[in-house]
């Protein structure tokens, strides 16, 4: 069988009849694209104990996903949806390995992150606080894994991705390139995540 053969809803189809060569022929589909975001993530990870073969897994594991999930009815492509969770999993593993990084060199979340310019990147900067009063400036970590938990829930899957990749440290420049956006896409998405921070901390105030 070859995967040009057949689209992905026929092969769909007989994944849930398990046919197994198509669950082969779609791994055989994706596995190019799985293999390319894992060499542009391998660069930020390749000294933090991850290897390319790691990233390929958690690709495959992403597609995998991707099938079990799918309901055709949905307002997307199954194209599209498995792209969106091959992404979501090797950048959220590439996220929490640099996490872990940053934590054994300083026991704080990434939410203190180095932003472009060498400032402070943390979520009242999200939040577009501009007080310089430590006492007020500074949030507890309880705090900021909960507000966290609750914007995760009202961002859209790139918004997502974009926020986890920034607030690990990377640049503009690395997230379009990891993610195929325009840098103008990425400071949008940013944008769009303050905006909705921002309302989230007025509800919690309220």
């Amino acid at each position: 069988m070859n995967y040009k053969e057949y689209n992905d809803y026929e092969l769909l189809s007989y994944v849930s009849e398990n046919h197994e060569d198509a669950s082969n022929i779609l791994y055989q589909k994706y596995q190019p694209f799985i293999e390319k975001l894992a060499y542009k993530l391998y660069p930020y990870v390749k000294y933090a104990g991850l290897e390319i073969n790691d990233l390929i897994q958690e690709g495959l594991m992403g597609l995998m996903n991707a099938i079990d999930h799918f309901k055709e009815q949905k307002d997307t492509t199954f194209y599209t949806f498995a792209i969106t969770c091959i992404k979501h999993k090797m950048i959220s593993t590439v996220v929490a390995t640099k996490r872990l990084k940053n934590r054994i060199l300083n026991e704080s979340i990434p939410i203190d992150a180095v932003a472009d310019g060498g400032e402070s990147y943390s979520l009242e900067y999200l939040f577009g606080d501009d007080t310089t009063n430590p006492e007020t400036v500074l949030m507890n970590h309880e705090y900021e894994n909960q507000m966290i938990g609750i914007a995760k829930d009202k961002l859209t899957a790139f918004e997502s991705m974009v926020f986890d990749l920034k607030m690990s440290g990377f640049e503009y420049k690395e997230i379009s390139e990891i993610l195929d956006k325009e840098p103008k896409a990425v400071d949008n998405a940013l944008q769009r995540i303050r905006s909705k921070l921002k309302e989230i901390k007025h509800q919690k105030e309220v």
